[in-house]
């Protein structure tokens, strides 16, 4: 069996060449660094640079992407002797050099690839001094820009001449921040005789029973007789051979006895342990292991009267999709770990969400996260690494985007989360629509052989079992715009860029890929990062914190129409926070209430990698902002909603469980002080996996000053007020609050003597650390509800009384605290 030496831990970082003037002192100088990790990570450590994440210290950091490093250590091999020693690097960030000894082993510029060196000299146990030289990442795309020929982007930063997380060069939620390091685990493997290079499962499910389809490649040093066993929790399911000079064997199996992995909502995400172990007569020469699962995945693209459809099937089932963007999680990616990972993946699964598309400006992500997502039953969409520019095709690039592609296509296949590869993000629609093809470069290749050609190839090769997108938005052809609401993927951004959210209901798109409205994250979050004094929402801390192109204008004119202008930072910061979840709220119900000509919807985006203004509903610090709990209202599997229609009102019953929905159906009109206007009843019987509408009668719509619906169904409910809220006469909301010392904590009952709508606790304004378990709710008349707090703090309820701890929408308008 192989031996490994983890080559993780102390290393030397030093800079390579010259520095800048703020960097002089640290010429020369040996600074303490981590394996796996980055530059500025251990700068950071070391006390060296400044807190990028506070005010804009981003731009005093800047000079480190800009300069050249190298790590150093001595390695020796201390264990048995092997034929063969190799060193293998998992990540190299991005353009490095490795030499052992002071001789050249290789040469590497692409993020997301692996690299292994023969090293077998080691085997005399002297040790030798490992270095990794790293060129400023700058330094190649300009080289690459020069070589090839400018192209454009929607960013200033050359980020798509060089394979590396895109958004390190910032983005409109992310700082500039260019990374160097040894980013994910290195370390010394050992073997003999042979080894498994690569084993690439298949699982799949399909008319009641599984199917293992399953590639293995060996690396050989001698020309003998190999033997593969394949297990499954244990059980043989397959043996072959591989005479002398053959290397790869391949093997389809019907597998007996198996269940099927289904997302959320469809079942359970079962799972398997499977074994491969490669042998030479009776030595077991390699092993190597995995969780799988078998399941069908199918995307109904087909054509209909209304378009082209867009609806994921899993195991043979029609699955609507109620799906997130996903950045990564860490502007340093190397800080990320397994517990890291797993609690957000734990979150957006708690939030009702199915589906986790990771974008392609990040990274492939750690095999963590797709194993978090395998045993949570949550689906991933997985963009092939390509976002928003013209990405060229001609070398050095192309043979290592193929290279990149093969890799990580290999790489993720067992995880039955993966349902779906993409091409790119945006470069198919963008490039027409940013008038791309008319800027500098638009005359030059772009990446369309990429996403059309090249992989497509390898996704059929490697992965036939999960479907190729060629892009996010895409029409499915170049027979219609690529970001056609009638066809395919839609990505919907004239809402919160030039509309109002109420624009969302004109039209029904035939998938939601990307929506979202910004928000500034929790009050703590933004306060930690922004020394400001006083902090405003157009403080220059604030606004370094705000990357949207004029975010804070869209902000105020997304405000402005609902609520006006307010004044004051706790009120803008409230309303701020309020808009975006009537926003999502406004668009998700709406979509969702014409499933299946609407076939799911994924938010933009469930996380932040810094403190930030942005459409996140978890922001940079981890903390929770409302929108984070609405997704738990609006991804439940029932619910309803009050929708406008041609005829008028309509209650649309979402039914997105395995089980009908009957009962009886009841709409109130009332005032806001709680007086009865009109009612109305109706017994709804809704299948399994179905959405109806329901027509309310005139007389009850008839709404008049003050007045709103409240539609019913077992406990389920939907309000409708009809008019914006600076238009509605809120009454005082008359809260009585009392609080309960609890375990971790408190609970807090809130009681409202008139209408309360949108009453919101803030829990890291009591703590940094303490956690609310709602956002924003709604109380009618003589209603109350309980909000468990949990945090290390001392359970006192005069906490509470603290200014903006509590509060509600009436309360902001009628204080005065924003213009009506």
């Amino acid at each position: 069996m192989p031996q490994t030496r983890d080559l993780g831990g102390s290393w030397e970082l030093r800079a390579d060449g010259a520095l800048p003037e703020q960097a002089r002192s640290l010429a020369g100088v040996a600074v303490p660094a981590v394996v796996p990790g980055c530059v500025h990570v251990d700068l950071l450590n070391d006390g060296r640079l400044p807190d990028p994440f506070r005010d804009d210290n981003e731009k005093a950091v800047a000079w480190v992407g800009r300069t050249d490093w190298r790590y150093t250590r001595e390695v020796a091999w201390t264990g048995d002797p092997h034929e063969r020693i190799d060193l293998v690097f998992d990540g190299l960030d991005t353009v490095a050099a490795v030499e052992l000894g002071g001789d050249a082993l290789g040469a590497t510029r692409n993020m997301h690839r692996g690299y292994r060196y023969d090293v077998t000299a080691l085997n005399d146990g002297v040790a030798r001094p490992l270095t990794v030289r790293f060129t400023s990442a700058y330094t190649e795309a300009e080289q690459v820009r020069d070589l090839l020929g400018a192209r454009a982007n929607a960013y200033p930063e050359p980020f798509n001449f060089i394979r590396k997380m895109a958004c390190g060069f910032g983005w409109d939620w992310g700082p500039t921040l260019v990374t160097a390091g040894i980013w994910r685990p290195a370390r010394l493997e050992a073997w003999s005789v042979a080894r498994l290079a690569s084993v690439r499962p298949l699982g799949t499910w399909s008319g009641g029973e599984g199917r293992l389809d399953l590639t293995v490649e060996a690396e050989r040093l001698h020309d003998t007789h190999l033997t593969v066993r394949v297990l499954l929790d244990g059980r043989e399911v397959a043996r072959g051979e591989l005479p002398p000079g053959d290397s790869r064997w391949v093997i389809g199996t019907t597998v007996a006895g198996v269940r099927p992995w289904a997302p959320i909502g469809y079942g359970e995400p079962t799972l398997y342990d499977l074994t491969v172990e490669l042998s030479a007569g009776d030595v077991l020469l390699d092993r190597w292991r995995r969780r799988t699962g078998f399941r069908g995945v199918t995307i109904d693209r087909g054509p209909d009267a209304a378009g082209s459809r867009f609806v994921i099937g899993i195991n043979g089932e029609p699955v609507l999709v109620k799906g997130v963007n996903w950045i990564p999680d860490d502007i340093f990616p190397s800080r990320m770990t397994r517990e890291r990972y797993r609690r957000r993946l734990r979150e957006a699964a708690d939030a009702g969400v199915n589906l986790i598309r990771v974008w392609g400006g990040g990274i492939y992500e750690d095999r963590a996260f797709y194993e978090a997502a395998d045993e949570l039953g949550l689906m991933v969409w997985q963009d092939f690494l390509f976002a928003c520019a013209c990405y060229p095709e001609e070398e050095p690039l192309y043979s290592e985007v193929l290279a990149e592609a093969r890799e990580n296509v290999a790489r993720l296949a067992p995880h039955p989360s993966l349902i779906t590869w993409c091409g790119n993000n945006e470069n198919l629609w963008l490039r027409g629509a940013m008038r791309w093809n008319q800027a500098e470069g638009g005359d030059l290749t772009w990446g369309e052989r990429y996403y059309l050609e090249t992989l497509p190839r390898v996704v059929a090769e490697l992965d036939p079992s999960r479907p190729y997108q060629a892009g996010s938005p895409w029409s499915g052809s170049w027979e219609h715009p690529p970001n056609d609401t009638g066809h395919g993927t839609f990505h919907s951004w004239e809402v919160w860029n030039r509309e109002d959210y109420a624009d969302y209901r004109d039209s029904a798109p035939r998938f939601v890929a990307e929506f979202g409205w910004q928000a500034p994250p929790a009050w703590t979050t933004l306060r930690d990062a922004v020394s400001d004094d006083p902090m405003l929402p157009d403080s220059p801390g604030v606004l370094h914190h705000q990357k949207a192109e004029d975010g804070n204008g869209k902000l105020a004119r997304g405000l402005a129409p609902h609520f006006g202008a307010p004044v004051g930072t706790e009120a803008w910061h409230y309303l701020t926070q309020l808009n975006q979840v009537r926003a999502i709220r406004t668009g998700v119900e709406h979509w969702r209430s014409h499933w299946p000509h609407t076939g799911g919807t994924i938010l933009w985006q469930l996380n932040d990698l810094w403190p930030v203004t942005s459409w996140a509903a978890i922001d940079g610090a981890g903390r929770y902002k409302p929108l984070y709990f609405e997704l738990k209202s609006l991804y439940a599997p029932r619910g309803l909603t009050v929708q406008p229609r041609a005829g008028g009102l309509v209650v649309a019953v979402l039914n997105d469980s395995p089980e009908p929905w009957s009962g009886r159906l009841a709409v109130r009109r009332r005032t806001a002080a709680g007086e009865p206007r009109a009612a109305w009843a109706a017994r709804v019987d809704v299948p399994a996996r179905r959405v109806s509408t329901v027509e309310i009668p005139a007389h009850v719509t008839a709404l008049g000053d003050g007045e709103l619906l409240v539609a019913e169904l077992d406990a389920a409910r939907a309000l409708w007020f009809g008019v914006r809220d600076k238009d509605f006469a809120y009454p005082a909301a008359g809260l009585t609050v009392t609080a309960d010392p609890a375990p971790g904590g408190l609970d807090v009952r809130i009681q409202a003597a008139g209408l309360a709508r949108d009453v919101l606790l803030q829990a890291d304004r009591i703590h940094p650390e303490a956690v609310a378990d709602r956002g924003f709710l709604t109380l009618l008349p003589g209603e109350s509800a309980t909000v468990r707090v949990r945090g290390p703090f001392e359970p006192d309820p005069a906490l509470l009384k603290a200014p903006w701890v509590i509060t509600d929408l009436a309360s902001v308008l009628r204080l005065g605290l924003a213009v009506r």
